[in-house]
């Protein structure tokens, strides 16, 4: 089935790193680098469905995410939650 983009958000860089709840960021050591992971941990985004700043990490792991192409993230708009595995 093909999600289409309801949103698009801009990622954007801070100078600190954003904290992090640590079992998302083992589930996320399962599927990226960790210099990769080290580099998104400085970067947010406004988040339209949650309505304020969320670091990207946790953008990457919502249900709405679809892609993310040249620091634009498509969200497909549908509820801000966090995917367990």
């Amino acid at each position: 089935m093909l999600r289409t983009p309801q949103f698009q958000v801009q990622v954007k860089t801070s100078e600190k790193s954003i904290k992090v709840d640590q079992e998302i960021l083992e589930n996320l050591k399962k599927s990226l680098s960790s210099k990769m992971i080290s580099r998104m941990k400085k970067e947010y985004v406004e988040c339209p469905l949650a309505n304020k700043n969320i670091p990207f990490l946790l953008c990457y792991n919502c249900e709405s995410f679809i892609r993310r192409v040249q620091g634009v993230v498509d969200c497909e708009g549908k509820e801000y939650k966090i995917k367990t595995v």
